[in-house]
């Protein structure tokens, strides 16, 4: 859909130039000639952009004071502020009030073209990102009862008042995002953008590119994640996965508070809530010289750790009743009859985490059709591939002694799992004396489930 843009000036020549200019780059296009033209203009409708002469036939400043009027409705539409009697000080309190540029006349075509042409992408951004944001933050909620989710809502909640940087630690699918994204929704930074930067996939050289935006030869911008993040939070997912130089030049930004866009000559205040994640164990990554230490203690302000499922096998239960419902909702199904205390997923070992989890309820309910014992076939089938190909990828490419001592790890913490942790049930159904199975889960570093 074309962007609509509402042009507010008391001369006509002008008014009529600024119309047929951004009605032929295909704009949508409304005009008022006065103060009280504008006002009805505004309150019929509201424009995605508006452009506005200072001087109209109310008082010296009625342009700012339509500003104003625009902003209480919908701070996120950019104005445009014109004037023919510029000066700084004008400027400066047009852009205290909210406006999105301030431009002189005579104006030149191409550059009100190109502030025009950036409004809109604005506005457009801010519009996809409510959208996205309202579609996640309603979609999925953070289910457990662990204490280990129970600790992070906890955090969550207190970190609801304060704009500290935050680092999110787990493995991978264990909905570090979704964390980042709780945080940012109980913010007070809310109604502005939560723009993710993805470490982990960006191509090599265009790190700087996505984070600091960059100025064309053209006079065109490209802007950066920190730009469209401004107000809201920015999220650096797998942040150690970017190179060591762009690293250092995110330490001299959370230093200064400022940056410059690639070939820029001038300074971005920055304006962002920095919320980082990583699925490496961030102490070895600093060890091993993959990632500053500087930057680390500059960004771990507040430190939240989401462990594996494995970890927290109590939430299994709950996670698949809860993407049961989710899931038989979204298909139009009746409520998928999964067992959560199926002892193939309690003892599972969840590479994939919570998303692996909410994949395989999926795949039953395409494939299923409700029937328990397809459910049951399908989660067994799906289960038993998944283990068979993290068994061929860990253990086939280490010595034999190394394969054995992971075949009995994983084999006595599945059992110990079973029997809920008690070691003599465990023993006697392996086969082993008691006292003898508590030194081998010693001897491998298995911790007591109780």
């Amino acid at each position: 859909m074309s962007a609509e843009i509402l042009i507010i000036d008391d001369n006509p020549d002008i008014r009529n130039i600024i119309r047929d200019l951004i009605s032929e780059t295909g704009y949508k296009t409304r005009v008022a000639a006065n103060y009280n033209q504008a006002l009805k203009e505004i309150d019929k409708k509201l424009p995605d952009v508006a452009i506005i002469d200072v001087k109209l036939d109310k008082g010296d400043n009625d342009g700012i004071e339509l500003l104003s009027h625009i902003k209480k409705k919908n701070k996120d539409i950019p104005v445009i502020i014109i004037s023919g009697h510029a000066n700084i000080e004008m400027a400066i309190k047009s852009l205290k009030n909210g406006a999105f540029e301030f431009i002189e006349k005579p104006f030149d075509q191409d550059r009100l073209m190109n502030f025009v042409n950036r409004a809109v992408e604005n506005f457009n951004l801010k519009n996809q990102n409510k959208e996205l944001e309202t579609k996640l933050f309603h979609s999925f909620e953070l289910i457990g009862n662990s204490s280990n989710i129970l600790k992070i809502k906890e955090q969550i909640e207190k970190l609801s008042n304060s704009d500290s940087r935050v680092f999110i630690l787990g493995p991978t699918g264990s909905g570090k995002e979704l964390v980042a994204r709780k945080i940012h929704k109980l913010s007070k930074r809310n109604k502005f953008p939560f723009v993710i930067l993805n470490g982990a996939l960006l191509d090599a050289k265009k790190y700087e590119s996505e984070l600091f935006g960059e100025e064309k030869n053209n006079g065109s911008i490209s802007y950066g994640a920190l730009e469209k993040a401004t107000g809201g939070t920015l999220l650096i997912d797998e942040i150690s996965q970017i190179p060591l130089e762009t690293q250092s030049k995110i330490l001299r930004v959370l230093t200064d508070q400022k940056f410059k866009r690639i070939n820029g000559n001038h300074d971005v205040k920055v304006d962002v809530r920095i919320i980082c994640t990583s699925s490496k164990n961030i102490v070895n990554e600093i060890k091993f010289g993959n990632f500053h230490e500087d930057l680390f203690y500059r960004l771990n302000v507040f430190q939240i750790i989401i462990e594996p499922l494995t970890k927290r096998v109590e939430d299994i239960p709950l996670l698949v009743d809860y993407f049961s419902n989710k899931i038989s909702n979204s298909y139009n199904l009746k409520k998928l009859n999964i067992r959560g205390d199926n002892s193939y997923l309690i003892n599972h070992t969840w590479p994939g985490n919570v998303r692996e989890l909410r994949n395989l309820i999926e795949r039953v309910a395409i494939l299923a059709n409700n029937n328990n014992d397809k459910i049951s076939a399908i989660i067994k089938e799906s289960i038993k591939q998944e283990e068979n190909e993290v068994y061929s990828e860990s253990n086939f490419s280490v010595p034999l002694k190394e394969a054995r001592e992971n075949f009995e790890k994983d084999y006595l913490t599945t059992q110990l799992k079973k029997f809920g942790g008690n070691v003599s049930k465990t023993a006697k159904f392996v086969g082993m004396e008691r006292s003898a199975l508590h030194r081998k889960l010693k001897d491998l570093g298995v911790k007591d489930l109780n």
